[in-house]
């Protein structure tokens, strides 16, 4: 996406109907919290009748804690465009995910090519731990911690078959190699097979399937909804959110986001811990 005329940060003239912005980085503060003056913009920006989407690469269990900024019809695309949750509901729609076979053979070849490497399983029904993944956030009481491969084979447990088992992402990571040299073996590996996301976890190869992007789940959303790319502004980060912004009408970069965002973008605001997304729609609302 070539710079536009707002690239200094002004707002263009038409309103959306549809704000999407990314969570960590962007729209949440380093310290993990929402301010209010953001959750005062989103409410406003709900009775004002634009849609508020935040997409993400988190996963469905770190959603909930987020209820209040959603609100109650609020909607997320979530592990990097593989799915849309409803807070309402707590449930997911429009899942995109790996074929089992796919995640079986990338699973097998990744550890031939890396040994040591250790996985998560992103699926509908929550996490598959490798018992040698070290997590750098804490692992839900109710995670199972089992080889990953198994769990994509005939397994014999009946929670591995069924629509529960689909897998939204597959999560890489290794203890002795750092974030570059995982990420180019991974890629070496993987070739066009999964898409390589990268969303700002140190050392963590994030995989999604083929055609899965942050742009692509919230292009399903949108004409579900009888919504096109030009009504939609992006906010976002990281590398994984380029997608969605170069998709979008307008895509706003936050101050602190990677050079590769800032080259996107249409337009740059606030670092996330001084409210720029909450800045950038402020003018939309005066």
């Amino acid at each position: 996406m070539s710079p536009s005329p707002h690239s200094q940060g002004e707002t263009p003239v038409t309103r959306p109907r549809v704000v999407a912005t990314d969570l960590d980085g962007t729209l949440v503060r380093s310290d993990g919290t929402v301010s209010e003056r953001t959750h005062a913009v989103v409410r406003r920006l709900g009775d004002a009748g634009v849609h508020v989407v935040l997409v993400t690469a988190r996963p469905p269990r770190w959603l909930p804690s987020l209820a209040d900024l959603a609100g109650e019809h609020g909607t997320a695309v979530i592990l990097n465009g593989a799915a849309v949750y409803e807070f309402a509901t707590g449930t997911l729609e429009q899942v995109h995910g790996f074929e089992r076979a796919a995640a079986a053979a990338l699973v097998d070849d990744l550890r031939a090519a890396i040994p040591g490497v250790a996985f998560v399983l992103e699926r509908v029904d929550g996490p598959v731990y490798d018992p040698g993944f070290v997590s750098t956030h804490p692992v839900p009481d109710e995670a199972r911690s089992v080889d990953v491969a198994t769990t994509l084979r005939a397994s014999g447990d009946p929670r591995d078959d069924g629509p529960g088992a689909v897998v939204g992402k597959i999560l890489a990571r290794h203890d002795d190699l750092g974030h570059d040299e995982l990420y180019a073996r991974v890629t070496d590996v993987v070739g066009d097979r999964a898409i390589l996301a990268y969303s700002g976890a140190h050392a963590l190869a994030e995989l999604s399937a083929p055609g899965v992007t942050k742009a692509a789940g919230l292009a399903r959303w949108c004409a579900a909804h009888g919504l096109a790319a030009a009504d939609v502004w992006a906010f976002g980060d990281m590398p994984n959110d380029v997608p969605m912004l170069a998709w979008a009408g307008h895509g706003v970069a936050v101050a602190n986001a990677h050079p590769a965002v800032l080259a996107a973008a249409d337009a740059r605001t606030a670092s996330n811990d001084d409210d720029g997304v909450a800045t950038y729609l402020e003018q939309l609302l005066m």
